[in-house]
């Protein structure tokens, strides 16, 4: 009730909560209203909270109770609104690294006007539009969403609500991505594996970053199933699907990793780390992001005899990861052969 109260209104649905809830929020001004959702799906929810709001309600404003919008929202907001607008798109924050700084971060558009929209899907439920204007949309500058989840929640309504949705939407290649996706997470394998690959085969699968995530999850499973070549298959089609995002290089480093094929590994990071941006969107793993490449660098070129190479990287990782005790103990390694190498190299070269 703090992140909303720059809001005129306040409305809340309350599906079942067991304890205070809906006192707590009442108390604060919220208008809560207590609705029996059976079967159980997310977009009717949404939408039996959407409608409680007001006919001459000009912009609605969707969180989560586990999502937190960053003071001034409104002001930024208002700053750029225009009744010809539809919705607007904003940053939303994820996740967080250790130290409490954003982590994985990309662009959400739920904020919408009031008339003309529905939320679809019974779960990953997405704001479908049929008003009678064009859809317009524009950034706001500021506007952050932050997302504090309950990592406690158990997901396993989400699997049974997927099958549901691909059901219901049997040409939706976002739907049938999910799925895939959520089989892997079960580890039944095979299912992913065709349920992907029946993504791919969808002529509107055509975004290169979600066809290469789908790529990268059939080589998940076949590497779980002992099937490493097929996996490394997978994975260079990911790379040539969209080779401007680092994750299919880090699935193809791990790989090498395993295999001892320190060519490859040493090819894989060096690669990925000329990828200077990252892609904003949904998919993105922020683990590629930190010091993984210059610490799998760092190894390779060991194992390739490159020291001095090997202690750039090894120094790069150190600086990101400055509290893992592995990576420094593999610094203090390296340093003291790249030393000892160019050591080697001055006796040779004042002996010529």
């Amino acid at each position: 009730m703090d992140a909303v109260s720059e809001a005129d209104l306040v409305v809340v649905a309350d599906t079942g909560s067991t304890d205070r809830t809906v006192e707590k929020l009442r108390a604060r001004g919220a208008q809560v209203y207590r609705e029996e959702i059976k079967p159980w799906r997310f977009d009717a929810a949404r939408n039996a909270a959407m409608d409680h709001i007001p006919e001459d309600v000009d912009i609605c404003v969707p969180n989560d109770l586990d999502e937190v919008f960053e003071k001034g929202w409104r002001e930024k907001l208002e700053a750029v609104w225009q009744p010809d607008l539809t919705r607007v798109k904003y940053l939303f924050t994820y996740s967080y690294k250790e130290n409490g700084t954003p982590d994985k971060q990309y662009m959400m558009e739920k904020i919408h006007c009031r008339k003309g929209f529905r939320w679809i899907h019974p779960v990953h439920e997405l704001l479908s539009y049929s008003g009678g204007r064009p859809e317009k949309s524009v950034w706001v500058p500021g506007l952050i969403l932050n997302h504090y989840p309950d990592l406690s929640k158990p997901r396993s309504q989400y699997l049974p609500l997927l099958e549901l949705s691909a059901k219901e939407n049997p040409e939706d290649d976002r739907v049938i991505f999910w799925l895939g996706r959520e089989y892997l997470y079960y580890k039944r394998y095979d299912e992913s594996i065709a349920t992907l690959r029946r993504y791919l085969d969808m002529p509107s699968a055509v975004w290169t970053e979600e066809r290469c995530a789908a790529m990268r999850f059939i080589s998940q499973c076949l590497a779980e199933q002992k099937k490493p070549d097929e996996a490394k298959e997978w994975l260079y089609r990911a790379i040539g699907e969209c080779p401007s995002v680092r994750e299919p290089y880090y699935y193809m480093a791990n790989l090498a990793y395993l295999q001892g094929d320190w060519f490859l590994l040493f090819d894989m990071c060096e690669q990925a780390l000329t990828i200077k941006n990252r892609s904003g969107s949904y998919l993105l793993e922020p683990r590629c992001w930190g010091s993984f490449f210059y610490d799998y660098g760092s190894i390779a070129c060991y194992r390739l005899g490159l020291y001095q190479k090997s202690l750039e990287y090894a120094r790069s990782a150190a600086e990101l990861s400055p509290d893992d005790p592995r990576i420094r103990r593999n610094l203090e390694l390296i340093r003291a052969m790249a030393d000892s190498d160019a050591g080697k190299e001055r006796a040779d070269h004042e002996s010529l």
